[in-house]
């Protein structure tokens, strides 16, 4: 017998749920490794842009004049962690990163660059310094 289409629509509505409480979570450890290491959290969960132009920056960091972009993946594993940031993901990053320092001027002499975190359950996060560099 077939579950009822609104019960469907409820389990994927507490998956998503989860979900997103899954992705806060690994950002705030993110956070907490981030200043451990020196960073100073200038911005979390920037949305830029509308549409197809539309993009979000998980955490903006500064250390020194280099200031990161970072998407935070949480998965089982830190290689599925990794393997979870597609290129369409990276190409908006981009975008977003863009359009944050174009308001920001006096991030303008900044060093820029795209890291990643990964988490995965009972490790520390992990940094991948530099994970991709703008093209085009």
């Amino acid at each position: 017998m077939k579950a009822p289409a609104g019960a469907k629509i409820a389990a994927r509505r507490m998956r998503g749920h989860r979900a997103h409480r899954l992705g806060r979570w690994a950002e705030t450890l993110c956070v907490i490794s981030l200043g451990l290491r020196g960073w100073r959290i200038l911005d979390r969960h920037v949305m830029t842009g509308r549409g197809s132009g539309a993009g979000e920056i998980d955490i903006v960091a500064r250390r020194g004049s280099t200031v990161a972009f970072i998407e935070v993946k949480a998965r089982a594993t830190l290689a599925e962690a990794g393997a979870a940031i597609s290129i369409q993901q990276r190409e908006r990053l981009v975008r977003a990163a863009t359009a944050y320092v174009g308001r920001r001027p006096a991030l303008a002499g900044c060093t820029m660059r795209f890291d990643a975190m990964l988490v995965a359950p009972w490790r520390l996060p992990r940094q991948l310094t530099d994970a991709w560099r703008e093209t085009g």
